[in-house]
């Protein structure tokens, strides 16, 4: 996931100069992210758009960005890491321009597989759009960068449809706002538009407002990938929440088993949830409207096998790196370090890590058939998707 990388001496930006009328800009719809056509030091780039990262813009290490200006220290879920940066002073997101003589682009090995079914050439953080008000408008698959003489505060939320929210005051690179459990206990969670999940929170936070009993092991464990590496995670149904001043009868969120301490806020909401909303941003007045064009709020549970797996180059091959207890999986005989060689008859030869959870996930109760190695000996197996979410 991409979520929560945080650029630590970034300088964010100036700002821009008045808008008169509204300016549009397309984006696209991968699976669970959306894609936006940036121009950045002449290279045209395609670039999952995230606001929970707080930077400007990461591209794959083989776009040459010119002479890099130093390195940077990037922090996610898993810990620290560092990577070349170059400066920018301009950024064109499809016909717009934007110029700021500060902004940053990151060099990573293999932001170029952040895509799931298209490809893609990297990320865009939410620093390049911060200082503009900014729609976020899923319905038309479309930005909307508003003049700057638009009010949200003069807008008359419903509460059903509509929602005006204030950003919680930690929020100073990112977009934070109030979630409540079915008590009125608060969590500060980041607007997530790089999360593919519905939400992610944090072991202990959910122990803290005694969601989850504390020293509980939770079931059907597996892996999530971030930046910096991979880190269990499990999935919990949660109900009567209220997400951003919405009410959830029900929903499945991502849990990670790390503590809280690790973020700066108490997890993030995620793309499965956002996309049902057109949403409008105002950082600087420190408000957002959201607009509910779907009718819908709440998450179905995704089918899993329960196996977490990454290709491995110097194997040239998945290797299996964990098998949830219970899980289809585990029932099919499959073990940690088992090498995966097809699933559906489809070659799995250097497949990202989204594109292999595309295919591992899916409807409950759909079926895959999977060859794996288990010692050296070759088996297939046909699995039925689960939903693995512990009540």
């Amino acid at each position: 996931m991409f979520a929560a990388l945080i650029a630590s001496c970034s300088v964010f930006g100036q700002t821009p100069p008045p808008v008169a009328v509204a300016d549009e800009v397309p984006f696209e719809i991968d699976v669970n992210s959306m894609v936006v056509p940036a121009t950045i030091h002449g290279h045209a780039l395609r670039l999952i758009f995230d606001t929970g990262f707080s930077g400007d813009a990461v591209v794959d290490e083989s776009i040459d960005m010119g002479k890099p200006a130093g390195k940077m220290m990037l922090r996610d879920f898993v810990g620290e890491f560092s990577e070349s940066y170059y400066k920018v002073d301009e950024v064109m997101l499809g016909a717009k321009t934007i110029k700021n003589p500060d902004m940053t682009v990151i060099a990573q090995p293999g932001a170029s597989e952040f895509g799931e079914d298209t490809h893609v050439d990297g990320m865009m953080g939410f620093s390049v759009i911060k200082e503009f008000i900014t729609e976020i408008n899923f319905e038309h698959t479309k930005f909307i960068f508003h003049p700057s003489s638009e009010d949200l505060s003069a807008r008359k939320p419903d509460n059903k449809k509509t929602f005006l929210l204030p950003m919680q005051p930690i929020g100073n690179r990112a977009i934070v706002l109030l979630v409540r459990a079915p008590d009125g206990k608060r969590m500060n969670m980041t607007l997530d538009t790089g999360n593919a999940f519905y939400a992610t929170t944090h072991r202990d936070v959910l122990e803290r407002l005694g969601l989850w009993k504390t020293g509980q092991d939770p079931k059907f464990q597996v892996e999530s990938g971030v930046a910096s590496g991979a880190v269990a995670s499990w999935y919990k149904d949660l109900k009567n929440m209220t997400i951003f001043g919405v009410p959830v009868s029900d929903s499945t969120w991502d849990i990670i088993d790390l503590p809280s301490g690790s973020s700066e806020s108490d997890g993030t909401v995620g793309f499965q949830f956002l996309r049902n909303f057109n949403i409008t941003f105002d950082f600087k007045r420190r408000l957002v409207w959201m607009e509910n064009f779907t009718g819908k709020v709440a998450n179905e549970p995704e089918g899993n096998v329960g196996l977490s797996a990454y290709y491995v180059k110097e194997l040239k091959g998945v290797v299996v790196s964990r098998v949830a207890l219970e899980s289809p999986a585990d029932k099919a005989g499959i073990k940690r370090g088992d090498m995966l060689i097809d699933i559906d008859d489809d070659d799995l030869t250097n497949i990202t890590y989204r594109k292999l959870q595309g295919k591992l996930t899916g409807a409950v109760g759909s079926k895959l058939k999977l060859s794996f190695s288990h010692q050296g000996i070759s088996q297939r197996v046909t699995l039925t998707r689960a939903a693995l979410v512990n009540p």
